[in-house]
């Protein structure tokens, strides 16, 4: 799936293209929904083959898009996600070799290649394609693009995995202060209230 470069897009005080910000965003929903762990204190397992592809479709579909996904695409995205996993564990521990190395063979798997296309209000939209049609091979390569944009940039350490043990849900941190260090509000609440017992009980 190709995205739309907008420069003039801001989060916060970062700087997030749009391409950047809607492709990390995806990237972190099929992690999360994809790949086994934690969600909180709940335990994530990945989808079994008959589901996968409906949940795949939900978390792709927009107001302006509503892709077709059948069980071998279902299945790509289950694997893409697995990939996409080791990419925020490592920018998360500060090991950009791994979270870079990994990125490069996703771009050279996926056969990212800029292009400018027609936009829809006019003029031109740079948007990154695939080798080959398709949704894994779509998805992959604007994800693998805007990772590369992400990392090769000051918004490498903006990619974050959940610090609310277990939980190991990952996130894309837009906070003005680069401080965020949950994946939901729901983590961070539970972090402070065992927090809060701890010093009743000790005072």
């Amino acid at each position: 799936m190709s995205e739309t470069v907008d420069p003039t897009m801001v989060t916060g005080q970062i700087h997030f293209d749009s391409h950047v910000h809607t492709v990390t965003d995806q990237a972190c929903k099929l992690v999360n929904a994809l790949t086994p762990g934690r969600d909180g204190a709940r335990a994530v397992e990945p989808p079994p083959p008959g589901r996968r592809a409906d949940l795949v479709r939900d978390l792709l579909t927009r107001p302006d898009y509503s892709p077709r996904v059948d069980a071998t695409a279902a299945d790509g995205m289950v694997a893409l996600a697995e990939s996409l996993r080791v990419v925020f564990e490592a920018a998360a521990r500060g090991d950009l070799d791994t979270a870079a190395t990994t990125v490069n063979a996703l771009l050279r798997e996926m056969g990212s290649v800029p292009q400018l296309d027609r936009a829809r209000g006019g003029g031109w939209a740079l948007h990154f394609h695939g080798r080959e049609p398709g949704l894994v091979v779509g998805w992959g390569a604007g994800i693998a693009a805007g990772l590369a944009l992400a990392i090769g940039s000051d918004l490498a350490g903006r990619l974050g995995v959940c610090q609310a043990d277990p939980c190991d849900r990952v996130f894309v941190d837009t906070s003005k202060n680069a401080g965020r260090r949950f994946c939901s509000t729901r983590c961070q609440s539970r972090v402070k209230a065992a927090a809060h017992r701890a010093r009743r009980a000790t005072s």
